[in-house]
Parts: C-alpha cells; structure tokens; sequence
C-alpha cells in the first residue's frame, strides 16, 4: 500500500493534490504567522514559563550537584548517605551507561554492519515468487529463521481474516450487441523479466472488491475524488446507473469506489494516466520498460478498495483482533457493493477514445484537469456514452476467512515497560514487490543483523525492541491492525515508539512523516549517516535532505499504532518524484515506479531503482541508528515543544476553514473575532499545552544533562537520577496517548487520535484535528449552518480538552 497524495492549503483547508497514489505519504503542512490573543501576551508567557520551570530547573540543579559532588545530600552532612537502600534499583549494573557495550560502539556496528550486497540478496528472496496475503507463509517462517540466525528470539503469529483471491473478470466495450474492444486485464510478459513471466503470477483485481456483472453506460471521472464527482452532480450529469471511468491518483483508490457507489454508480475502472508520470514518458521520447525508463503501458496497478479511512484492519472485527472463533461483524459501509476493476493505460484508451466528442471536455469541469493521453487521441470528455455503447464489467471474487501470519522478534531489554518497535509489511499484490514493500523487507533484515552482530558482543538493550513483518498490509494493514488490537493494554503501558519503513528505496530523496515528538530524533540521525550520493566528501543524509516533516496519514502501518494507540510513528523512506530525473549512481535516469504492478520486480529495481541498492543500505542504518537512540539514551529523545509547534499550526489551518462557515455577509473583522470566540477554548488550551511543554522539554534536558559525562558513585545515588530520568521518559511516552478520544470520531469510530487521522475523503493524506474538520467540510449534509457550527464548537471542545488533559498530564510529572 504505502503511498499517499499529498496535500496542499487550499480555500482555507489543505486538499490532494492530483498527482498520483504512489507519492510519499506526506503531508506538507505550511507555517501560519503565530497570532498573539491579547497584547501584554508575550509577557504573559514568559512569566508563566518561568513560574513553571523555575522549581524543575532548580531541583535538577541540586540533581547535577549531588551528583557531581558524590554525596546523598547537597551539604553532604547525612549520615545514612552512604548506606545503599534495599529499594535502591536501576535497570542494570553499569546505567546509565550502555549494558554490554558502549552507545558509540553500538553506533560503529549499526553504521558498519549493514550491507548493499546483502540487502541485494534478500531481495532477490522475497521477490522470486508470489507471496499474496494469507499465502506467505514459506517466507514468513524464513524470515523468523533469518532472525533467529542472527541471534533475535523470533516467532510467527497467525490471525484468521476475512479477505478476497480472484476468480475470474471481464472488461468490454459493447457497441450494441457487438464487441467493440475486450481488455485481456494481463501485463505483458517480458524477456528481460523473468517474474513477469511466473506462470502462478497473481491477476489483475481488487482487494476487498465486491463481485458483479453489470453493463451500463460510463461517465469519465478525472480523479474520481469527492470534489470531481461533486462537480459532475453540479454540471447535471446523470451518475445514477452509470460506470465511473476514472484514473489513479489524487485520493485512496476504495474512497473512489464508496463515492460512486454512494451516487448510485454500479460500477468502476480504474487507470494509471501517463500524465502523472512527470517527465519520463514516451511522448516525451523515452522508451517504456524494459527497453527505457518510461511506464509500461501494460501495467496495471492492483490494490485495496476497503473503506480505509473508515477503519483499517479485517473488516469483520474492526476494534477487536481476528482470532479464531471471535464474533464477526457484517461489512456493509466497511467494503464496497459494487465491483471494480484495474486496468492499464493500453487497454483504457478504447474506452477513453469512445467518449471523444461526447459531452463536455474535461477541462469545462475541472479547469486544472490535465492528462497524458492527449497523444493517443484522446480528448478527454465527459461522456456519458451513449445507450449503446456499455462497458460489461464482470468481477468474481471469492472471499474467504484463511489465516495471515506475522513474524515477531523480540530482544529483551533491560527496561521492562518501555518497548520500541519497527515493523515493515511483507506481502505483495504480485510476485516481485521490489519496492512495495521488499525494499523495506530487505533493509529492516539488515537492521536485524546489525543488531545481532552487537548481541553477538554482549549488548543488551537499555529497552526492549520488538521487530514485526506484517502480513496483509496490502489488504487494508490487517497484519499490524490485528497486532495492535490484541496487545493494547502492554501498548499502552509500554510502547515508546514505532518506526515503519514500506518503501524503503526508490530514489535518492529522504522523506520522511512523524509525529512531532520524533522531530529532533529523527534530525539528529540523519546527520550522522553518510549519503550514497555525495557530491562533496562527507555529506550526510541530513545535509542533503530539505529537513521537512511531514504529518502522518495512513496508507502503511504506523496507522494503528498512531491513531488507535496513541504510540507516536515515524515512517522513513527514500522516493523520488514520479517520474522526475531522478539521477542514479552512475547518472542514468531513474525510472517511473510501477506501482502495484508486475513491473515493481527485482529486474526493474536492480537497473532504475536502486541499481547497487546503496540506498537500501543507507535507509537500514537510518532504521537501526534511530531505534537505538530511541531504545539506548537514557532520556527518550523526543521534544514537546515540536508538538506544541505542531498544534499551533494546525490551528491556524483551522481558522481559515471556520471562516468560511460563518456568515459571509459580515465585516472582515467580524468574521475574525467571531472565529477566535470559536476557537477560543482550543486556543487557549494549546498555549497552556506550550508553556507545560517547554518545562518539561527543559527539565528533561537537565536531568538528561546529569546521565551525561559522569559516573556516580554508589547505587543509591544512580538510583535516585533513574528515578528521574523514569519519571521524565513516562511523561514523554504517555502524552500522545492523552490526545486520544476513547469515543472516536463521529462517523469513523475506530480513529481515536483528535490531532491526527487519514482525511475521510482522501483515505492516504492525513487530516488533522479531523473532528473539527469533518464537522466544517461533511457531516450530515440535514445540517443548517447553525447545527453545523454547534458541532464544530463541540469537537473544538472535544479538543481543547485533550490538550488540557496533556498539559496536565506533563505538568504532573
């Protein structure tokens, strides 16, 4: 799955841009000017931040002190202060520096150890044949005896889901009873490669899609997003009855699905245009693959059209894990009930050529509309076509309710209740799977056996870490859903963080989407980690990288971990722009990613992906540097403060968009104060959010300050800095849990996150403070303004009152 559209501010409100379904899953999130709420504002905080760190700072002060000078007490006159207490404890003997090794020989091995070649050799593994979801089970046992090979207790865990596998479809175009064109829905199979060839090579489908034999006239739908049928319903065009014909990009593929099912559709096509590869096609002089970098007009791109930003995971035990005899829930509103059916660029352009001249021209609709087909003798239009000519679309599927196995690694720490965990998905739509998601397969084995080589010295983790490739990520992220729903009570105790990596090599640009809490982590590493593409000796993935931090949205599975459980997620990757000039090792240009298509295979990624798979090395480092700086520093390295920023910008989103729920007629300054009395308790409570995060931010950096650069004496006097130090890293790990809602949001129940969740309509992309959102852009379309603002005033109380319980809960501490 993996890829998201990403999003723009516009009118008020960040939308997709229509590019394409493989864009990185992020979201850019642009810097509002920061408003004050009255003038002496500024005063104000100082002095609150002062009032609120003045006695942390001092106690940590006196901590450093007693510290350094080797005593129990500041002026050294207690006579017990040498006696070492029976509840003295520390994590182990040597804390807080490393157990077994020191943190910057750890650091050497996880820079040393991971190799191209060998990431090169794991590819080529799991890309030689299909591993579907729920028919994997070969590799997932070879992956747990990899991991065991290096010295990782490891495990499968299988759940029972409920899930699709094709039978059989059918694509025509019927001129009256005749058949004017029949799509064959194959790639083609190419010399130069051999898993295209594979005689048990998975079909074209959906997931999740419903089986149907309809026929009916079809509609050309852009994008096939909410906004692109709804300007088809303003322009009068008729939906109702009809087949959407629409292309891939801007939105999650299912969310096209539920829209024209929702307007009475019976059916949808969906393609890959050529016009969102960038500049690499072949009406731009390029040869397609295999012979050059453009797209194979053939590939088709498969998929999942479950309902995911409804709710991730199996779609008949939403909330609750799917284990063998659990009640199931009916999926009606959770998958679509009607059918759907990928096709290549090749085998629409019939289809697209029968709308010529036929309606209005695309750009009447959309004035931005673009494609890439223009070249091919298609002009776009509307349609509908007419009576007699129908597309028939057949689709059988059988659904069936078959196990789905995890691989589980586990290395102990010596913390018991502070755990950090990396996942990457393992299975694939088609037999290769370079990219999505064996690229990350690849990278986290190297991980893996970095580590082991450090257990292999005597290195113990300070806290536990836990490594997961999923099963049915493809689907709808069942593999980690599943996890997530059966150990929430120990996620909630324990979990510090989860990094994801899906794809992890594709091109030579770092992107990265994190919760802000991650921010300074995620910085720091990649400073210390060499690019494979230095134009100047020494440069680093950090010195390269434009150092934006995009905001989660779904698509991979960080999904359940951030919106259901409240763990804070980093998804890290290298990309490149679709289809941009993306200069490999050697200067060649890099080739369009194919997406979910037979061509995503280890021969394409050997020649334009990653030729070398220096990035495959290069994205494990990052991995395992970044899970032991979150796993190995005493004080967990995240920063509040970056959080607090976060807020702020989103809120000022936010404002934009309540303007415009307000009465238009009224005075410029009017619409402003009566926005700021909107939002006003938000507004507050997101100030308050700051002033408490900046204390704990600077009380964490002293204490963290005192495990730094000395050793302690005794027992005891460690005992008492642990007891710091744990108290810190608690309130660190529980505040992304008090942004969760236990209710949900209104029409999507199982998001728990108030800051963060996939746009209801994008499904990739993320929205955040999704309930205000949703309140102002969807809701119950019964609603006059009146009611709409009243649940807008709502779910901005919702809100203020997760931020306060966070302010309160760091503040405690």
């Amino acid at each position: 799955m993996a890829r998201s559209a990403q999003q723009q501010p516009s009118a008020g409100r960040e939308k997709a841009e229509m590019s394409s379904e493989h864009t990185p899953l992020l979201q850019h999130v642009p810097v509002d000017e920061r408003r004050e709420r009255y003038s002496n504002a500024r005063l104000r905080r100082m002095c609150t931040i002062g009032l609120i760190t003045i006695p942390f700072l001092t106690l940590a002060i006196v901590a450093v002190c007693v510290l350094l000078a080797g005593e129990s007490d500041l002026f050294g006159d207690d006579p017990e202060s040498s006696i070492e207490s029976a509840t003295d404890y520390l994590p182990h003997p040597a804390w807080p520096a490393g157990n077994g090794l020191y943190y910057a020989e750890l650091k050497d091995i996880l820079l040393s150890t991971p190799s191209a070649a060998k990431a090169r050799e794991w590819s080529q593994y799991y890309t030689a044949g299909p591993h579907l979801a729920g028919k994997n089970l070969s590799q997932a046992e070879w992956t747990r005896d990899r991991w065991e090979e290096w010295g990782v207790k490891s495990h499968v865990v299988d759940y029972e889901v409920y899930i699709n596998y094709p039978v059989s479809h059918r694509l025509a175009l019927l001129d009256g009873e005749r058949i004017a064109f029949e799509a064959t829905l194959e790639e083609d199979v190419l010399e130069d490669d051999p898993t295209t060839g594979l005689e048990d090579r998975i079909p074209v489908f959906h997931g999740y899609s419903a089986s149907g034999n309809v026929t009916a006239q079809y509609v050309y739908a852009n994008y096939g997003t909410y906004a692109d049928f709804q300007a088809l319903v303003d322009a009068g065009i008729a939906l109702e009855g009809k087949i959407a014909f629409v292309k891939y990009g801007g939105i999650f593929r299912g969310l096209k699905v539920k829209r024209a099912e929702d307007l009475g559709m019976i059916g949808v096509v969906i393609y890959s245009d050529p016009g969102d590869d960038g500049d690499i096609t072949e009406e731009n002089g390029y040869k397609p693959y295999p012979a050059g970098p453009a797209r194979n007009p053939s590939a088709v791109q498969r998929g999942s059209v479950e309902y995911l930003s409804i709710g991730p995971g199996d779609p008949t035990t939403i909330g609750y894990p799917s284990k063998p005899g659990v009640p199931r829930q009916p999926t009606e509103g959770k998958i679509p009930v009607i059918p759907s059916l990928p096709v290549s660029y090749a085998e629409a352009l019939p289809f697209l050529r029968a709308l010529n001249g036929l309606g209005s021209n695309a750009t009447s609709i959309w004035p931005k509309h673009s494609g890439g087909l223009g070249y091919k003798n298609v002009s776009y239009s509307i349609g509908p076509s007419p009576p007699g000519v129908t597309i028939n679309l057949v689709n059988t599927q059988e659904y069936v309710t078959t196990p789905l196995w995890n691989t589980i690694g586990i290395i102990n720490g010596s913390i018991a209740n502070e755990v950090v965990i990396i996942g990457n998905h393992r299975d694939a739509w088609i037999a290769g799977g370079a990219a999505d998601p064996n690229s990350g397969s690849a990278s986290l084995n190297e991980v893996i056996r970095s580590f082991g080589v450090a257990l292999s010295k005597g290195w113990k983790p300070q806290r536990t870490i836990v490594f997961a490739s999923w099963d049915g990520e493809e689907y709808g992220l069942i593999g980690s859903t599943e996890w997530v729903e059966e150990y929430i009570p120990w996620l909630s105790d324990a979990a510090v963080a989860y990094i994801n990596v899906d794809v992890g090599a594709i091109g030579p640009d770092f992107a990265v989407a994190a919760a802000p809490l991650l921010n300074k982590a995620i910085m720091d590493v990649a400073l210390q980690v060499p690019s494979p593409n230095q134009t100047i000796a020494g440069q680093t993935v950090g010195s390269l990288w434009n150092g934006h931090i995009s905001t989660m949205g779904s698509g991979s599975d960080f999904t359940a971990f951030q919106d259901f459980a409240g763990v804070p997620s980093i998804n890290v990757e290298f990309s490149g722009s679709p289809g941009g000039n993306l200069p490999g090792g050697s200067g060649e240009v890099k080739g369009v990613y194919h997406y979910h298509s037979n061509y995503d295979s280890f021969a394409w990624m050997d020649k334009y992906g990653d030729p070398g798979f220096l990035y495959h090395e290069t994205i494990a480092k990052i991995i395992a540097l970044l899970a032991a700086k979150l796993s190995e520093e005493p004080v967990i390295s995240f920063n509040a403060v970056d959080y607090a920023a976060g807020l702020e910008r989103y809120l000022g989103h936010l404002r934009d968009g309540v303007k415009e729920l307000l009465d238009s007629t009224v005075t410029e300054a009017e619409l402003v104060i009566e926005t700021a009395k909107i939002l006003a308790p938000l507004t507050r409570a997101i100030a308050d959010f700051r002033d408490h995060a900046t204390a704990l931010d600077s009380w964490a950096d002293f204490v963290d300050s005192a495990t730094a650069g000395t050793s302690p004496p005794s027992i005891h006097l460690r005992s008492k800095l642990y007891t710091s130090v744990h108290a810190v890293n608690t309130a660190y790990k529980r505040l992304e849990r008090d942004f969760l809602y236990a209710p949900g949001l209104d029409s999507r129940t199982w998001f728990k996150h108030v800051v963060f969740a996939p746009g209801i309509w994008t499904g990739y992309a993320g929205a955040t403070f999704p309930g205000v959102w949703e309140a102002l852009e969807y809701g119950d379309e019964k609603w006059t303004a009146e009611e709409r603002k009243k649940q807008v005033k709502r779910w901005v109380g919702i809100c203020a009152d997760a931020m306060a319980k966070a302010g309160e809960g760091i503040k405690a501490t």
